[in-house]
Protein backbone atom coordinates (compact mmCIF):
# COMPACT_ATOMS: atom_id res chain seq x y z
CA UNK A 1 0.00 0.00 0.00
CA UNK A 2 1.28 3.91 -0.99
CA UNK A 3 1.40 5.30 1.90
CA UNK A 4 1.80 9.13 2.34
CA UNK A 5 4.96 9.51 4.13
CA UNK A 6 3.23 12.25 6.44
CA UNK A 7 1.01 9.44 7.61
CA UNK A 8 3.97 6.67 8.82
CA UNK A 9 4.57 7.34 12.08
CA UNK A 10 7.63 6.09 14.50
CA UNK A 11 4.57 3.50 15.97
CA UNK A 12 4.32 1.78 12.74
CA UNK A 13 8.19 0.61 13.37
CA UNK A 14 7.49 0.19 16.95
CA UNK A 15 4.63 -2.48 16.55
CA UNK A 16 5.90 -3.86 12.54
CA UNK A 17 2.50 -2.47 10.50
CA UNK A 18 3.15 -0.67 7.49
CA UNK A 19 0.05 2.07 8.33
CA UNK A 20 -0.87 3.24 11.64
CA UNK A 21 -3.96 1.56 12.45
CA UNK A 22 -5.02 -0.91 15.03
CA UNK A 23 -7.94 -3.39 15.18
CA UNK A 24 -9.09 -3.26 19.15
CA UNK A 25 -9.20 -6.28 20.56
CA UNK A 26 -12.97 -6.95 20.77
CA UNK A 27 -14.08 -9.86 22.90
CA UNK A 28 -15.65 -12.45 20.16
CA UNK A 29 -15.57 -10.22 17.66
CA UNK A 30 -11.74 -9.83 16.77
CA UNK A 31 -10.73 -13.81 16.25
CA UNK A 32 -7.88 -15.07 14.04
CA UNK A 33 -9.28 -14.01 10.90
CA UNK A 34 -10.23 -10.76 11.03
CA UNK A 35 -6.69 -9.90 13.24
CA UNK A 36 -4.55 -11.74 9.91
CA UNK A 37 -6.81 -10.05 7.70
CA UNK A 38 -6.15 -6.60 9.03
CA UNK A 39 -2.40 -7.01 9.91
CA UNK A 40 -2.02 -8.25 6.27
CA UNK A 41 -3.27 -5.31 4.83
CA UNK A 42 -0.46 -3.41 6.53
CA UNK A 43 -2.36 -2.36 10.00
CA UNK A 44 -1.84 -3.95 13.57
CA UNK A 45 -4.63 -6.61 14.75
CA UNK A 46 -4.99 -7.03 18.09
CA UNK A 47 -6.69 -10.21 19.17
CA UNK A 48 -9.81 -10.34 21.74
CA UNK A 49 -9.35 -13.04 24.00
CA UNK A 50 -11.33 -11.98 27.60
CA UNK A 51 -12.39 -15.07 29.62
CA UNK A 52 -11.89 -17.66 26.55
CA UNK A 53 -10.23 -20.60 27.94
CA UNK A 54 -6.34 -20.76 27.91
CA UNK A 55 -6.45 -24.11 24.55
CA UNK A 56 -9.30 -21.75 22.40
CA UNK A 57 -6.35 -18.99 23.02
CA UNK A 58 -3.71 -21.55 21.58
CA UNK A 59 -5.77 -22.81 19.11
CA UNK A 60 -6.42 -18.84 17.79
CA UNK A 61 -3.02 -17.64 18.31
CA UNK A 62 -1.76 -20.57 16.10
CA UNK A 63 -4.74 -19.95 13.21
CA UNK A 64 -3.40 -16.00 12.94
CA UNK A 65 0.27 -17.10 12.72
CA UNK A 66 -0.87 -19.91 10.04
CA UNK A 67 -2.70 -16.83 8.15
CA UNK A 68 -0.07 -14.23 8.23
CA UNK A 69 3.66 -13.79 9.29
CA UNK A 70 3.34 -10.17 10.29
CA UNK A 71 3.13 -8.97 14.20
CA UNK A 72 -0.13 -9.31 16.17
CA UNK A 73 -1.06 -8.40 19.77
CA UNK A 74 -3.36 -10.68 22.50
CA UNK A 75 -5.86 -8.44 24.50
CA UNK A 76 -6.43 -10.04 27.80
CA UNK A 77 -8.67 -8.30 30.72
CA UNK A 78 -7.81 -8.75 33.87
CA UNK A 79 -10.77 -6.82 35.84
CA UNK A 80 -12.89 -8.70 33.58
CA UNK A 81 -11.91 -12.36 34.35
CA UNK A 82 -11.34 -15.07 37.50
CA UNK A 83 -7.91 -14.53 38.75
CA UNK A 84 -7.04 -17.94 38.05
CA UNK A 85 -8.67 -18.14 34.43
CA UNK A 86 -6.37 -14.65 33.86
CA UNK A 87 -3.29 -16.34 35.04
CA UNK A 88 -3.54 -19.31 32.40
CA UNK A 89 -4.84 -17.31 29.67
CA UNK A 90 -1.58 -14.98 30.08
CA UNK A 91 0.58 -18.25 30.58
CA UNK A 92 -0.86 -19.25 27.22
CA UNK A 93 0.13 -16.28 25.29
CA UNK A 94 3.51 -16.15 26.74
CA UNK A 95 4.33 -20.31 26.39
CA UNK A 96 3.48 -19.43 22.51
CA UNK A 97 5.61 -16.77 22.08
CA UNK A 98 3.47 -13.42 21.37
CA UNK A 99 5.41 -10.67 19.81
CA UNK A 100 3.07 -8.57 22.19
CA UNK A 101 0.05 -7.97 24.64
CA UNK A 102 -2.74 -5.57 25.38
CA UNK A 103 -4.89 -4.91 28.49
CA UNK A 104 -7.56 -2.57 29.66
CA UNK A 105 -9.48 -1.38 32.38
CA UNK A 106 -7.28 -1.42 35.70
CA UNK A 107 -3.69 -1.28 35.36
CA UNK A 108 -2.19 -4.63 37.05
CA UNK A 109 1.55 -4.22 37.25
CA UNK A 110 2.13 -7.79 38.02
CA UNK A 111 0.58 -8.65 34.76
CA UNK A 112 2.70 -6.00 32.34
CA UNK A 113 5.50 -6.91 34.10
CA UNK A 114 5.48 -10.27 33.47
CA UNK A 115 4.62 -9.81 30.17
CA UNK A 116 7.10 -7.56 29.53
CA UNK A 117 9.52 -10.08 31.56
CA UNK A 118 8.59 -12.40 28.49
CA UNK A 119 9.86 -10.18 25.77
CA UNK A 120 6.66 -8.79 25.13
CA UNK A 121 5.48 -5.55 23.79
CA UNK A 122 2.55 -4.21 25.96
CA UNK A 123 0.34 -2.04 24.88
CA UNK A 124 -2.39 -0.52 27.63
CA UNK A 125 -5.91 1.06 26.80
CA UNK A 126 -6.70 3.69 29.40
CA UNK A 127 -9.74 6.20 29.77
CA UNK A 128 -8.28 8.51 31.93
CA UNK A 129 -4.70 10.85 32.60
CA UNK A 130 -4.55 8.88 35.97
CA UNK A 131 -4.59 5.48 34.45
CA UNK A 132 -1.96 6.15 31.66
CA UNK A 133 0.56 7.16 34.11
CA UNK A 134 0.15 4.01 36.09
CA UNK A 135 0.59 2.10 33.13
CA UNK A 136 3.70 3.96 31.91
CA UNK A 137 5.10 3.47 35.54
CA UNK A 138 4.20 -0.19 35.11
CA UNK A 139 6.32 -0.28 31.71
CA UNK A 140 3.65 -0.46 29.54
CA UNK A 141 5.48 0.61 25.90
CA UNK A 142 1.99 2.23 24.07
CA UNK A 143 -1.06 3.88 25.92
CA UNK A 144 -4.17 3.59 23.90
CA UNK A 145 -6.34 6.42 24.96
CA UNK A 146 -10.25 5.82 25.02
CA UNK A 147 -12.37 8.58 24.72
CA UNK A 148 -16.00 7.80 25.69
CA UNK A 149 -17.28 8.34 22.16
CA UNK A 150 -16.27 4.82 22.28
CA UNK A 151 -17.66 1.26 21.73
CA UNK A 152 -17.89 -1.65 24.01
CA UNK A 153 -16.62 -1.16 28.08
CA UNK A 154 -15.77 2.48 28.38
CA UNK A 155 -12.99 3.27 31.08
CA UNK A 156 -13.40 6.86 31.36
CA UNK A 157 -15.95 9.81 31.01
CA UNK A 158 -14.06 12.31 29.18
CA UNK A 159 -14.15 12.86 25.20
CA UNK A 160 -11.24 11.57 22.93
CA UNK A 161 -10.74 15.40 21.63
CA UNK A 162 -9.55 16.41 25.12
CA UNK A 163 -8.16 12.70 26.96
CA UNK A 164 -5.97 12.05 23.52
CA UNK A 165 -4.38 15.92 23.86
CA UNK A 166 -3.85 15.67 27.43
CA UNK A 167 -2.48 12.28 28.03
CA UNK A 168 0.27 12.92 25.01
CA UNK A 169 0.69 15.98 26.30
CA UNK A 170 1.83 14.22 29.82
CA UNK A 171 3.48 10.95 28.92
CA UNK A 172 6.85 10.01 26.93
CA UNK A 173 4.96 7.06 25.51
CA UNK A 174 3.55 6.42 21.76
CA UNK A 175 -0.06 7.21 22.26
CA UNK A 176 -2.97 6.00 19.86
CA UNK A 177 -6.28 7.55 19.54
CA UNK A 178 -9.63 5.07 20.46
CA UNK A 179 -13.12 6.09 20.38
CA UNK A 180 -14.79 7.73 17.19
CA UNK A 181 -12.16 7.11 14.96
CA UNK A 182 -12.66 5.42 12.23
CA UNK A 183 -12.18 7.73 8.98
CA UNK A 184 -8.83 9.07 7.14
CA UNK A 185 -9.97 12.76 8.64
CA UNK A 186 -10.14 10.94 12.19
CA UNK A 187 -6.59 9.52 11.60
CA UNK A 188 -5.70 13.19 10.72
CA UNK A 189 -7.09 14.53 13.38
CA UNK A 190 -5.49 12.21 16.11
CA UNK A 191 -2.23 13.11 15.11
CA UNK A 192 -2.92 16.62 14.97
CA UNK A 193 -3.45 15.82 19.05
CA UNK A 194 -0.99 14.26 19.52
CA UNK A 195 -0.72 10.38 19.15
CA UNK A 196 0.66 8.54 16.31
CA UNK A 197 -2.20 6.18 15.22
CA UNK A 198 -5.74 4.88 15.77
CA UNK A 199 -7.47 2.16 17.49
CA UNK A 200 -10.73 1.20 15.89
CA UNK A 201 -13.31 -1.03 16.89
CA UNK A 202 -16.61 -0.27 15.24
CA UNK A 203 -14.98 0.35 11.94
CA UNK A 204 -14.21 -3.45 11.81
CA UNK A 205 -17.25 -4.73 13.40
CA UNK A 206 -18.55 -4.05 10.19
CA UNK A 207 -16.26 -5.79 7.90
CA UNK A 208 -16.36 -9.10 6.07
CA UNK A 209 -13.64 -10.84 8.85
CA UNK A 210 -15.81 -9.82 11.44
CA UNK A 211 -17.03 -12.31 13.65
CA UNK A 212 -19.89 -10.36 14.67
CA UNK A 213 -23.37 -11.53 13.48
CA UNK A 214 -24.44 -9.86 10.14
CA UNK A 215 -26.98 -8.32 12.51
CA UNK A 216 -24.78 -6.58 14.23
CA UNK A 217 -22.89 -5.48 11.34
CA UNK A 218 -26.30 -4.12 9.65
CA UNK A 219 -27.36 -2.35 12.82
CA UNK A 220 -23.71 -0.65 12.70
CA UNK A 221 -24.10 0.48 9.11
CA UNK A 222 -27.40 1.89 9.85
CA UNK A 223 -26.87 3.87 13.22
CA UNK A 224 -26.19 7.80 13.69
CA UNK A 225 -24.28 9.40 16.44
CA UNK A 226 -26.96 9.93 18.53
CA UNK A 227 -28.70 6.27 18.23
CA UNK A 228 -25.79 4.65 20.43
CA UNK A 229 -26.78 4.86 24.66
CA UNK A 230 -23.97 5.09 27.38
CA UNK A 231 -25.16 3.01 29.94
CA UNK A 232 -24.23 -0.11 32.85
CA UNK A 233 -27.48 -2.20 32.29
CA UNK A 234 -25.25 -4.65 30.33
CA UNK A 235 -23.72 -5.95 33.29
CA UNK A 236 -23.35 -9.50 33.91
CA UNK A 237 -20.42 -11.66 33.59
CA UNK A 238 -18.50 -7.96 34.34
CA UNK A 239 -17.63 -6.30 37.60
CA UNK A 240 -20.05 -3.36 38.86
CA UNK A 241 -19.96 0.30 37.70
CA UNK A 242 -18.76 -1.54 34.49
CA UNK A 243 -20.53 1.53 31.59
CA UNK A 244 -20.94 0.51 27.71
CA UNK A 245 -21.49 2.03 24.87
CA UNK A 246 -24.29 0.06 22.47
CA UNK A 247 -27.01 0.88 19.59
CA UNK A 248 -29.82 1.69 21.53
CA UNK A 249 -32.75 -1.17 21.71
CA UNK A 250 -35.54 -2.59 23.44
CA UNK A 251 -33.39 -2.92 26.46
CA UNK A 252 -32.66 0.46 26.79
CA UNK A 253 -35.33 2.29 25.63
CA UNK A 254 -37.38 0.00 28.74
CA UNK A 255 -35.13 1.93 30.89
CA UNK A 256 -35.52 6.00 29.97
CA UNK A 257 -33.74 7.69 31.47
CA UNK A 258 -32.75 5.49 34.29
CA UNK A 259 -29.54 4.50 32.07
CA UNK A 260 -27.13 4.07 34.83
CA UNK A 261 -27.15 1.95 38.34
CA UNK A 262 -27.66 -1.46 37.66
CA UNK A 263 -25.63 -3.77 39.99
CA UNK A 264 -25.38 -6.94 38.03
CA UNK A 265 -26.54 -8.65 41.42
CA UNK A 266 -29.59 -7.59 40.82
CA UNK A 267 -30.11 -7.72 37.43
CA UNK A 268 -32.59 -11.07 36.75
CA UNK A 269 -31.15 -14.08 34.68
CA UNK A 270 -33.29 -14.16 31.66
CA UNK A 271 -32.54 -16.53 28.68
CA UNK A 272 -32.58 -14.46 25.04
CA UNK A 273 -30.34 -16.90 23.16
CA UNK A 274 -27.67 -19.19 22.70
CA UNK A 275 -23.60 -19.81 21.29
CA UNK A 276 -21.75 -22.56 20.88
CA UNK A 277 -24.31 -24.04 23.27
CA UNK A 278 -23.75 -21.85 25.77
CA UNK A 279 -27.31 -19.89 27.21
CA UNK A 280 -27.23 -16.21 27.17
CA UNK A 281 -28.79 -13.82 29.32
CA UNK A 282 -30.56 -10.64 29.03
CA UNK A 283 -28.40 -7.84 30.44
CA UNK A 284 -25.00 -9.80 29.34
CA UNK A 285 -22.25 -8.54 28.07
CA UNK A 286 -22.04 -10.61 25.35
CA UNK A 287 -22.61 -9.62 22.22
CA UNK A 288 -24.47 -11.53 18.84
CA UNK A 289 -21.42 -13.43 16.80
CA UNK A 290 -21.90 -15.34 13.40
CA UNK A 291 -22.60 -18.35 15.61
CA UNK A 292 -25.41 -16.63 18.41
CA UNK A 293 -29.35 -17.68 18.07
CA UNK A 294 -32.12 -16.31 19.69
CA UNK A 295 -33.64 -12.36 20.54
CA UNK A 296 -30.50 -10.39 18.65
CA UNK A 297 -31.87 -7.72 19.05
CA UNK A 298 -32.25 -7.42 22.98
CA UNK A 299 -28.44 -8.46 22.81
CA UNK A 300 -25.25 -5.76 23.48
CA UNK A 301 -24.64 -4.18 19.81
CA UNK A 302 -21.73 -2.90 21.00
CA UNK A 303 -20.82 0.50 18.58
CA UNK A 304 -19.06 3.50 19.26
CA UNK A 305 -20.29 7.33 17.70
CA UNK A 306 -18.21 6.57 14.71
CA UNK A 307 -20.80 4.29 13.69
CA UNK A 308 -22.42 7.29 12.19
CA UNK A 309 -19.79 7.17 9.74
CA UNK A 310 -19.45 3.59 8.90
CA UNK A 311 -22.03 3.15 5.88
CA UNK A 312 -20.98 -0.38 4.61
CA UNK A 313 -19.58 -3.97 5.15
CA UNK A 314 -15.99 -4.02 3.05
CA UNK A 315 -12.84 -6.52 3.59
CA UNK A 316 -11.08 -5.47 6.32
CA UNK A 317 -8.03 -4.35 3.67
CA UNK A 318 -10.82 -2.21 2.10
CA UNK A 319 -11.45 -0.33 4.77
CA UNK A 320 -7.88 -0.24 5.77
CA UNK A 321 -7.58 1.20 2.28
CA UNK A 322 -10.87 3.51 2.56
CA UNK A 323 -9.25 5.04 5.75
CA UNK A 324 -5.51 5.55 4.51
CA UNK A 325 -6.90 7.69 1.19
CA UNK A 326 -9.46 9.65 3.17
CA UNK A 327 -6.41 10.57 5.70
CA UNK A 328 -4.49 11.68 2.23
CA UNK A 329 -7.52 13.64 1.10
CA UNK A 330 -7.88 15.50 4.50
CA UNK A 331 -3.87 16.21 4.14
CA UNK A 332 -5.13 17.60 0.92
CA UNK A 333 -7.59 19.84 2.31
CA UNK A 334 -5.39 20.94 4.75
CA UNK A 335 -3.11 22.29 2.23
CA UNK A 336 -5.51 23.49 -0.24
CA UNK A 337 -6.43 26.12 3.04
CA UNK A 338 -3.37 27.16 2.77
CA UNK A 339 -3.43 28.05 -0.57
CA UNK A 340 -6.30 30.03 -0.45
CA UNK A 341 -8.88 27.03 -0.77
CA UNK A 342 -7.28 25.32 -3.84
CA UNK A 343 -6.07 21.78 -3.24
Amino acid sequence: MATDPRLQTPLCARLGCDVPILLAGMGGVSRSGLVAAVANAGGYGILGMVRESPEFIGAEIDAVRAATDRPFAVNLIPAGTESGLFDRELGTCLDRAVPAMSFFWDVVPSAVARAKAAGCLVLHQVGTLDAARAAADAGADVIIAQGVEAGGHVHGTSAALVLVEQIARAIDLPIVASGGFGTGASLVAAMALGAQGIHCGTAFIATAESFAHDYHKDRVVAARAEDTVYTDVFALNWPPDSPVRVIGNSVTQALGLNLMGHHPDRLPREPVGEDAGRTLLRFSTDSPLRTTSGDLEAMALFAGQGAALIRDVPTAAARIGTIMAEAAAALARIDGFRNGGKP
